[in-house]
């Protein structure tokens, strides 16, 4: 199970993984807490009227089309997308998300981790991978939800006890990976547009150390699509596909994560998110 805050959130943070572990028979749920209806529209070949007042239904429908793409199932959880301001002091819409009391907001995905039953959770870490109020409330939700849903006495009316195994969070925007990318663009006289990026790490050290690299690089080109597919948030000529995906796939062949939760013995670094999940592992509350 991921848990991502918008539609288009799957598609940039460990798509390829889920890709990969689809296609090879694991069944593979996105849950997205909000309908992404106060998203700005960054391709400006969308940047229409039309779009604008039926933003909320066509956010859905690229979400159809990216998770078809994916090979994976998909739920929203019903909460209102609280918006990014661009002042940290101007109040959050009433209502949204990230304003929703930790059970209030928990208790969907509680539901949805009982009734799915899910090994492997995969989420954003304690700053939401970038101070967005509603990353970090997916964080929050979903650590609430990893350590509740397998305890009969919270949140009882949310379906049989489940326990998930292993809580991951994404780590492949990480300033060594960029590093890498712009160093092998650099050395091909290609243009990089990573240096800004890596600058504004200077004064930020990552708090997560990348313990799991999963090798899925031959779903690159199918997490691409999938980007694509999101075509309100992503311009198929923009940032995202600067540096050429066969260099991607030969520097940087893998989608990282740091395991924030494990109830299984594992050894790290991993390169399988299913390290130490036997079948026989009990995974259901006594």
């Amino acid at each position: 199970m991921a848990v991502h805050a918008h539609p288009d959130d799957e598609s940039s943070k460990g798509a390829a993984t889920m890709a990969r572990y689809a296609s090879e028979g694991v069944d593979v749920l996105v849950v997205t807490c909000t309908g992404g209806e106060r998203g700005s529209i960054l391709n400006p070949k969308m940047d229409r009227p039309d779009i604008l007042e039926n933003i909320a239904e066509v956010r859905r429908l690229e979400m159809d089309r990216a998770r078809e793409i994916l090979g994976v199932r998909q739920r929203f959880l019903g909460f209102v997308d609280s918006g990014l301001p661009e002042d940290e002091t101007e109040p959050l819409p009433e209502g949204c998300f990230a304003l929703q009391p930790l059970e209030t907001a928990s208790a969907p995905l509680v539901a949805a981790v009982r009734e799915f039953r899910p090994h492997v959770i995969l989420t954003y870490d304690d700053n939401g991978g970038y101070p967005h109020p509603d990353h970090i409330m997916t964080n929050r939700v979903s650590v609430e939800a990893f350590e509740a849903a397998g305890d009969p006495d919270r949140y009882p009316e949310a379906g049989e006890p489940w326990t998930p195994l292993k809580l991951y969070y994404h780590m492949s925007f990480s300033k060594q990976r960029f590093e890498a990318l712009h160093e092998a663009m650099t050395a091909r006289g290609i243009g990089s547009p990573y240096a800004d990026w890596i600058a504004r790490w200077e004064d930020r050290p990552e708090k997560w150390d990348v313990t799991t690299r999963v090798p899925c690089a031959d779903f690159f080109e199918t997490r691409d699509r999938a980007l694509i597919a999101h075509a309100t948030q992503v311009d198929p000529d923009g940032f995202w596909f600067v540096c050429p995906r066969e260099i991607q796939m030969e520097v940087w062949p893998t989608e990282d994560f740091h395991l924030a939760r494990s109830l299984v013995d594992t050894a790290t670094p991993e390169d399988d998110l299913f390290a130490g999940v036997h079948a026989e592992a009990p995974t259901a509350c006594s």
